[in-house]
């Protein structure tokens, strides 16, 4: 049988633990794959507060990123992304219906303040954003909910809007 010298088999340990420590500290699995720090808003009924539907709808940001067209009429969603922008204080959304005789499109304007995040090494930085305020019309929307006014990566609704779903009993 073989001996080996003590000293160096605690070399050899020493050298290994070393390359385990090297390989963990190069990795990016503490960091998370969703970085950007998006408020979720979701569509409820106002008679039963359930999650519903809608169709016909386009809704498009006001000093949102790009301004872009978040949803184009004829798609089905039941929540859609309202992106904020780091660079200014507040963003309006137009909720546009698409039918005959439709009322006039609902705008939806958010007040809030970025914050800077650090993350990580392996991540940087983000931002979150807290919502100080709100309004909305009231055309074919009933009610908006702010549900957290701390925007962060996490996916959660955020906002709900809700619709009156049923038609309301005449007398």
């Amino acid at each position: 049988m073989k001996r080996y010298n003590p000293l160096t088999l605690c070399a050899v340990a020493a050298v290994a633990t070393l390359i385990a420590l090297m390989a963990g500290s190069c990795n990016t699995n503490g960091c998370t794959d969703n970085r950007s720090s998006l408020p979720i808003a979701g569509f409820f009924s106002m008679e039963t507060g359930a999650e519903i539907a809608i169709d016909s709808i386009s809704i498009g940001g006001i000093g949102a990123p790009d301004d872009s067209l978040l949803v184009n009429t004829g798609m089905k969603i039941h929540q859609v992304y309202l992106p904020f922008s780091s660079e200014a204080e507040g963003v309006t959304f137009a909720f546009l219906y698409d039918w005959k005789n439709a009322p006039q499109p609902d705008m939806i304007t958010f007040r809030y303040k970025t914050i800077p995040f650090f993350v990580s090494e392996e991540c940087g930085a983000m931002y979150r954003y807290r919502i100080t305020e709100y309004s909305y019309t009231t055309h074919l929307l009933d009610s908006v909910a702010v549900i957290d006014s701390l925007i962060t990566n996490v996916e959660k609704v955020n906002i709900q809007l809700f619709y009156h779903t049923e038609t309301p009993e005449t007398e």
